[in-house]
């Protein structure tokens, strides 16, 4: 089973205008609301694929039960923990034009005492053999030591862990030895101090993060495509396939999610690089996160071998 862990998931309310004028009365076009967060988007990607998964985190009040709605709607595993008296938050995108405006909801404030309760219900979900995803930002009412926190708890057992953060928290997670981070290129020159573009850059930066503790890691290099370094030293790369970009939310996460799930498809690293890498993009080449055939198409496109390996 590969769990996810989402400490400030949310609801995405996405809106689109045509003619949108600021400080005036603005109708939209067209409206959405998805469920939101990294660890989330991710589960969906493992389910889509096959994969056992289950979203873990926090939800509250009325727009955490819309959340759950819209997850059961998807048929997306989940057991969120509800919080008295707090709601999760929206997330309003909108689009007017060619511009993107986000506002982030603060989410709810978690106590000590939940934080607590959760992680020890964490440590007795999560068994030997299982994956572990830590994903995400870490909410302002939580110490950001949280992931360094969890991970001490399974020392010495067989549970993967995956560190899917970036900046500072990702960097002191790597004296932590995860089983994989992926960062993108800028993420990763964040990390390294120098600008990162091309594979060859890439791969050296990710050399520097495996001798730091990292096992695996894996790069996404939008145009430029994907590097992996593995935990015995060995390098694989692959192309970014052919296609407009339509949507950058939840790539980078379906990448992820599809990596893990070449692992437990074909069993070798540069199968799930492939899986990987048609996963993300097949998502970035659609208004949302990609359906199963969608990622079928683009792996194929990637490695005619691999037809109708995922039916």
């Amino acid at each position: 089973m590969i769990y996810t862990v989402t400490l400030n998931p949310a609801v995405d309310c996405a809106l689109s205008v045509t003619d949108y004028r600021e400080g005036r009365v603005n109708r939209a076009d067209s409206e959405t609301l998805t469920p939101g967060g990294k660890g989330i988007n991710m589960t969906i990607m493992l389910t889509r694929l096959g994969i056992p998964s289950k979203a873990l985190g926090f939800i509250g009040g009325d727009t955490g039960n819309l959340l759950c709605r819209l997850l059961d709607r998807m048929s997306c595993p989940h057991s969120l923990t509800e919080l008295d008296g707090q709601l999760t938050r929206i997330n309003m995108k909108l689009h007017a034009g060619d511009t993107e405006t986000e506002v982030n909801g603060k989410g709810p404030d978690i106590s000590p005492q939940a934080l607590e309760d959760f992680v020890n219900n964490l440590t007795e979900t999560v068994s030997d053999g299982d994956t572990l995803i830590l994903a995400g930002s870490v909410p302002s009412s939580v110490p950001q030591s949280i992931y360094k926190d969890i991970i001490k708890r399974f020392g010495g057992r067989n549970v993967r862990i995956i560190a899917d953060a970036s900046g500072k928290l990702l960097a002191e997670l790597l004296e932590m030895c995860p089983f994989l981070i992926k960062p993108n290129n800028f993420e990763l020159s964040e990390l390294c101090g120098r600008e990162i573009n091309t594979r060859t850059e890439a791969l050296e930066g990710a050399r520097e993060l495996h001798e730091k503790g990292a096992r695996n890691v894996l790069v996404s290099l939008a145009g430029e495509g994907a590097v992996l370094l593995t935990e015995e030293g060995k390098c694989y790369e692959t192309s970014a396939p052919e296609g407009t970009v339509k949507n950058s939310v939840g790539a980078g996460d379906s990448m992820v999610a599809g990596f893990l799930a070449g692992l437990e498809l074909y069993g070798d690293y540069e199968s799930a690089l492939m899986l990987g890498t048609a996963s993300g993009s097949a998502t970035a080449f659609s208004d949302s996160l990609a359906e199963k055939h969608e990622i079928a198409d683009i792996l194929y496109s990637l490695d005619p071998t691999k037809k109708n390996s995922l039916n």
